[in-house]
């Protein structure tokens, strides 16, 4: 399916990054590494790469990889692209200083465990997971993200599934964002930032 939405001339998110991530460029610092989860066509990882940050990016649409190594080629930035199941990907062979997460909402509850899990296995303590996505209301305004409530975040649920965690923000809003045709129009966003405890 996605390689199918990947397939159409030009990039379906744009080839800029998410609002969000302009707004939490902070925590992107020269030298830090980041993991982007299910990364697209590349616009959040080329992005990172761009503020000094050594990305490694995966995503199980090839055509997506392909649209993705082009964008930073363009950029004149390295990252380590990977064609990669995100069920299958090994979230123990290395930490991270940032993991991000951006629109991955494409697997239900029991997935999302899993998704969750693997990300925190994979960012050093002290380190910061960069979560956002979509709130339930985004159902009424139908402008992008999957159409089941179940896969969808709300506060509660992310203080839950990252407890353990020092939540340092979990923000739901809304907001009119133009991401490419796949994401435009007005929004219900949710932001997390969590911190790995040190010890």
């Amino acid at each position: 399916m996605w390689n199918e939405r990947y397939a159409k001339a030009g990039y379906l998110f744009g080839t800029e990054p998410a609002r969000y991530l302009r707004d939490k460029k902070a925590y992107l610092k020269q030298g830090f590494t980041a993991l982007s989860v299910a990364d697209g066509e590349g616009r959040n990882s080329v992005f990172m790469a761009g503020q000094g940050v050594r990305v490694t990016a995966m995503d199980n649409a090839d055509v997506a990889v392909d649209k993705a190594h082009a964008l930073a080629k363009a950029a004149g930035v390295e990252v380590d692209f990977n064609v990669a199941d995100i069920t299958k990907w090994d979230w123990g062979a290395k930490a991270y200083d940032l993991v991000v997460g951006i629109f991955i909402q494409f697997v239900g509850p029991e997935g999302r465990a899993a998704q969750f899990e693997g990300m925190q296995k994979a960012v050093k303590p002290g380190g910061h997971i960069l979560l956002h996505g979509y709130t339930p209301k985004q159902l009424e305004f139908g402008t992008g993200g999957p159409p089941l409530a179940e896969n969808l975040y709300t506060e509660e649920m992310l203080r839950e599934a990252f407890l353990g965690f020092e939540i340092v923000e979990v923000r739901a809003y809304e907001r009119e964002i133009d991401e490419g045709a796949g994401h435009s129009g007005m929004s219900a966003l949710i932001d997390l930032v969590a911190r790995k405890p040190l010890g």
